[in-house]
């Protein structure tokens, strides 16, 4: 393999102070940093004093379109730094076509770990840990919602899952008519951040107050 090397950068969740001297040293040296919103990465690019030398959108709409722009940079021998706007690329977020576009041109493809909400979450759960299963976010209506439903009423794991603000109120009444009113749940919000909140109890019984 040749050329520049394809970054996953790993972005604070919350907590700017979370962003690792690594991501910072791998973000100012990148020739482009693919980010899904230039206003959010920029303003934590310059919380950490970052100057890159191009930013470009890689979003759900835009990721395909960008993947020759990529190759090209890789191909030219500078690095090229992939991420979201907070979290790890390519979990629920865009990425995963830009990695399988650079593996396919021969170029190295690596990664920074760093902040994951969904691991953050689990681990404070007070849910098993040792066996889960990661569904993202839930369709939105129809069939498919039906069946990803069904699907997590009969799974023995820990299930983590993804919801909006303005959606989680039903997405809490379709889990507590599939999975009872007795499954355990835990719903974590704003996590890392100064007003982080953690709820635990029975599905049924949990109260979210008015979400934001």
């Amino acid at each position: 393999m040749t050329g520049g090397t394809l970054w996953l950068v790993s972005t604070p969740i919350g907590n700017l102070g979370d962003l690792s001297p690594r991501a910072v040293d791998v973000l100012e040296g990148a020739g482009l940093v693919c980010c899904e919103d230039t206003r959010r990465t920029g303003r934590l690019l310059r919380h950490a004093g970052i100057r890159v030398a191009r930013l470009a959108v890689a979003n759900d709409h835009t990721e395909f379109g960008l993947i020759d722009d990529v190759v090209q940079v890789l191909g030219d021998g500078d690095d090229v730094a992939v991420v979201s706007d907070a979290g790890t690329p390519g979990i629920s977020d865009p990425g995963a076509r830009l990695v399988r576009a650079a593996i396919v041109a021969g170029h190295p493809v690596s990664a920074v770990p760093g902040p994951v909400a969904a691991i953050t979450a689990l681990t404070v759960s007070g849910l098993p840990t040792d066996r889960f299963v990661f569904e993202g976010f839930l369709p939105r209506r129809g069939t498919d919602r039906r069946d990803r439903l069904s699907a997590i009423a009969d799974e023995p794991r820990t299930v983590v899952l993804y919801e909006a603000p303005h959606r989680i109120l039903r997405t809490v009444d379709d889990l507590t008519e599939t999975c009872g009113a007795d499954r355990e749940a835990v719903v974590c919000r704003e996590l890392t951040k100064l007003h982080e909140t953690v709820v635990r109890g029975p599905i049924g019984s949990i109260e979210l107050g008015e979400p934001r």
